[in-house]
């Protein structure tokens, strides 16, 4: 392949934004996984017109376009994994229109997912899906992934919210589907099906996003355990109790340790706690109240060593710092990690933390674990030692046994990460041929020249 006429890319956006310096070629080859390849050009359009063009010039002369968001994955679905365009849409970071009347919002791909949260808040409307990533990630790569969050457990995951798409096709074509509308039934459901296709089928230039009115009172909870199977009793009990939370999450004692260490020894759970519980009930103030006090009862009788409601927001905010410092604290083991989002349903998840024990015995690990545990979603991360080659060889195997022992529990090897080039060749663990190759068509349909994004999901090649 020859590297693109840089000259034909300035004349569809202007020589400021086609970028062939080195600086940029490895920035935007790279994500949040910090592996992948150098670009051979980036190119920055500021519309669909735009977007369309170099689609258009990329499918003629047979050259890979990769869609960029936030650049904040974990399996690479958004760098190059041989050379080619990398379309960052970043320019395009526009809230076209809150639309209050009919519960909906109008934005274009590269609004942040905070910024969206804040706008529609201040007119007292949500938008609930809430990635950790979400003062970075953005709208777009969260449709293009189906994002979750902690509060998937109540309101769902991305692709709920999705009410329709503007979207570009490899050859050029522009294409709207879905509406404004929540019900429509006309033909197939296009609007999903790019929904989690990971940036493989379509560009999405514009996306209609369903809001809901936002809950006027919000409790929140902080519960220790002894163990995680207790503190997974715990959420079984909630639910007995009809309490369905507005985010919940786990986070185990090895990330609990990360965290007193990034904070210089402030331990923010008492000592000899293997599992911690962050629980929001949220909804009208006559029932949060009952709701909250349904919940601590729950953690409780499960085995709880301490329970704590917040008396305010402020406090509420200060008893979820654990998730937030997470991603930083877990450093303090590693610089490196694989952080895979598997997911199994809610009763195994204390089978998921005894594999994950066997992995850590067996391999010479160090793997804490956080995660969505009202789901089923936790987040494993295998830490690997800097220059340390035969521990990246046995994070490698632990992966492998991991995605294994997942789909032996009735699990899938990734909730919202995608598969991205990194899971590639673990998807038969989890799909037949039969699927595979009906999923192969699909691309085919879309993309029949091979160029968007490719090497991702169905080809594990990377350089």
């Amino acid at each position: 392949m020859e590297k693109p006429p840089v000259p034909l890319l300035q004349a569809i956006v202007g020589e400021e934004y086609v970028r062939t310096d080195e600086d940029s070629r490895q920035r935007y080859g790279a994500d949040a996984l910090k592996r992948g390849h150098p670009a051979d050009v980036v190119v920055l359009p500021a519309n669909t017109g735009e977007v369309a063009a170099i689609a258009r010039f990329c499918n003629e002369t047979r050259t890979p376009l990769v869609p960029r968001g936030g650049g904040t994955g974990f399996t690479g679905g958004a760098v190059p994994v041989r050379g080619g365009i990398v379309m960052s849409l970043e320019r395009m970071n526009r809230i076209v229109e809150i639309d209050e009347a009919n519960l909906l919002a109008i934005v274009e791909p590269n609004v942040i997912t905070g910024d969206l949260q804040d706008a529609v808040e201040r007119v007292g409307l949500f938008y609930p899906p809430d990635p950790s990533s979400l003062r970075q990630s953005v709208i777009g790569g969260n449709v293009a992934e189906c994002a979750g969050g902690p509060r998937a457990f109540k309101y769902g995951v991305t692709k709920q919210y999705v009410l329709g798409l503007e979207a570009v096709l490899p050859n050029g074509d522009v294409i709207r589907t879905g509406g404004k509308t929540v019900k429509n039934v006309v033909g197939y459901d296009l609007t999903h099906l790019l929904v989690g296709s990971e940036g493989t089928l379509a560009i999405m230039t514009q996306i209609i996003l369903r809001l809901i009115p936002q809950p006027p009172v919000q409790a929140t909870l902080r519960a220790t355990f002894p163990s995680v199977t207790d503190a997974v009793n715990a959420v079984t009990g909630l639910i007995r109790a009809r309490v369905i939370p507005g985010a919940l999450e786990l986070v185990d004692g090895e990330c609990l340790a990360a965290v007193a260490r990034h904070l210089g020894g402030e331990s923010l759970a008492p000592p000899g706690t293997a599992a911690l519980l962050l629980i929001a009930v949220d909804g009208l103030s006559e029932l949060v109240s009952g709701e909250a006090t349904r919940v601590e009862r729950a953690c409780r009788e499960a085995g709880a060593t301490e329970v704590l409601r917040a008396a305010d927001a402020a406090e509420g905010r200060e008893l979820w710092r654990v998730r937030r410092e997470l991603s930083p604290a877990l450093l303090t083991i590693s610089p490196i990690k694989f952080n895979h989002d598997v997911v199994v349903p809610k009763a195994r998840i204390p089978q998921l933390f005894d594999l994950v024990q066997q992995l850590k015995t067996q391999f010479r690990l160090t793997i804490p674990c956080f995660g969505h545990v009202g789901d089923g979603n936790i987040h494993v991360n295998i830490m690997v030692p800097e220059r340390d080659e035969d521990a990246l060889r046995r994070a490698h195997a632990a992966e492998g046994e991991l995605f294994k022992g997942v789909v032996a529990l009735e699990g899938s090897i990734t909730g919202e990460h995608g598969i991205g080039f990194t899971k590639a060749k673990y998807l038969g663990l989890e799909l037949t041929p039969e699927t595979i190759a009906l999923m192969k068509r699909v691309k085919q349909a879309f993309d029949p020249n091979g160029i968007l994004n490719p090497g991702k999901i169905f080809a594990a090649e990377v350089q």
